[in-house]
């Protein structure tokens, strides 16, 4: 899945949309690629002689994926996720410029409108980040609303 296409299940922008591609797509598990660069406007200031991914940003992106893969349940297509938990976040290595994290989320249990979500974030195949994320899924009145 491309970023067009990516664009059209998260309602995330410029900058703060932080997939770049869907790799894989299965009935409930989504691999998806954040490209992280020297010139995302974080690295100005989390820490310019020594740049890190901001955590709380790593969990945004991995919740993107996981967004990916909850929009496309069935009878909810259209609908925004929005994090309603974190659990057990732990962060293994530094996501630095020039990585590629690649982010696994898995359906862990999903009920009407809400959910949780295992992710994990690898970047050269070494665990970045892991967490479970719970979500809900509400009507999304930017498209096609009010």
């Amino acid at each position: 899945m491309d970023i067009l296409k990516i664009m059209e299940f998260l309602p995330h922008r410029y900058p703060f949309l932080l997939v770049d591609r869907i790799l894989e797509v299965g009935e409930d598990r989504v691999v998806g690629l954040k490209n992280v660069t020297v010139n995302e406007p974080f690295f100005q200031g989390h820490f310019p002689s020594e740049p890190v991914m901001p955590g709380v940003l790593i969990l945004e992106a991995m919740g993107q994926v996981a967004a990916c893969l909850v929009s496309r349940v069935p009878g909810l297509e259209g609908m925004t996720a929005f994090l309603t938990s974190v659990e057990d976040a732990k962060f293994r290595r530094p996501v630095r410029p020039g990585d590629q994290l690649i982010t696994e989320a898995r359906m862990l249990k999903f009920r009407g409108r809400m959910g949780k979500v295992s992710v994990t974030g690898t970047v050269d195949g070494e665990l970045a980040a892991q967490a479970v994320l719970g979500f809900a899924l509400s009507s999304n009145l930017t498209k096609g609303g009010d």
